[in-house]
């Protein structure tokens, strides 16, 4: 048989005296993995112990196991930052000392070197780790989330009408309907959330949007911010585009924009 990535390994024995490490079996097969010691992090082992271990290939592309906990394993679906691209794919950290690659044709959309997506990884038919940002099927239905609980999502696509599908913690569905937000999101963004609703087939509705209480006193003090800052004059008026009082203050409405700045004068 042989020892794919994520495996866990056990039965630890040795052909012959190593100072670099112990070689593994699985205890329903032959096939073999070192666990070089430069990879226990301080655990102890025995031949003959049983122990679990997480199997991957080396930038050597040598199959080895380590005790070391990967952001990632197969199968998962994770928040991971991109490291570096190529003119063949993107690679992205997970916390080992060999990267994740995500192929051109497993990108949905442009990625940005530095920036974080949510992936799901795969063995790839060479069995090494691969990664795409189709995530979709693996998003799971949440339970026991309630209107007015506050949670953080990740962004992992975009209709063309411009509702938001977003993994509450990484992991389960919720959508932000395009009028609940105002401003510019991109796939891999992180939002502060706040459920709205929670529909018939357990997706929950989002919204960026706090408490009105809590909405009015957070324009007051974008307002106080942006007149202090401007000598304290207010630049727009009813003939200013909505767009761009949308892109200051998050309200298209200038009404709305004065009656604040009005009631933040007193």
């Amino acid at each position: 048989s042989t020892l794919s990535p994520s495996s866990a390994a056990s039965d630890v024995y040795k052909r012959q005296e190593k100072d670099f490490g112990f070689y593994l079996r699985e205890l329903d097969g032959r096939a073999e993995v070192l666990l070089p010691k430069s990879l226990l992090e301080g655990n102890k082992v025995s031949v003959g112990d049983e122990v679990e271990v997480f199997i991957y290939r080396d930038s050597k592309d040598r199959a080895l196991a380590t005790f070391k906990k990967p952001l990632a394993k197969a199968f998962d679906v994770a928040y991971l930052k991109v490291v570096q691209q190529s003119e063949f794919g993107a690679f992205i950290d997970f916390g080992l000392d060999r990267d994740i690659f995500v192929p051109l044709k497993e990108q949905r959309y442009k990625l940005h070197t530095g920036k974080k997506y949510l992936f799901y990884i795969y063995v790839d038919k060479t069995d090494r780790l691969a990664a795409t940002t189709e995530v979709e099927n693996y998003i799971e239905i949440g339970e026991g989330y309630k209107v007015g609980d506050e949670v953080t999502a990740m962004v992992y696509s975009k209709t063309p009408a411009g509702t938001l599908n977003v993994a509450i913690d990484g992991k389960y569905k919720g959508l932000v309907l395009p009028n609940e937000y105002y401003f510019e999101v991109h796939p891999g963004q992180e939002m502060k959330l706040r459920v709205k609703r929670v529909y018939e087939d357990g997706v929950i509705g989002l919204t960026p949007r706090k408490t009105r209480l809590n909405e009015r006193d957070a324009l007051q003090e974008k307002i106080v911010k942006y007149m202090e800052k401007n000598g304290g004059f207010m630049t727009f008026n009813d003939k200013s585009s909505p767009e761009d009082i949308k892109a200051t203050f998050g309200t298209v409405s200038y009404t709305h924009l004065r009656a604040h700045e009005t009631r933040s004068n007193l």
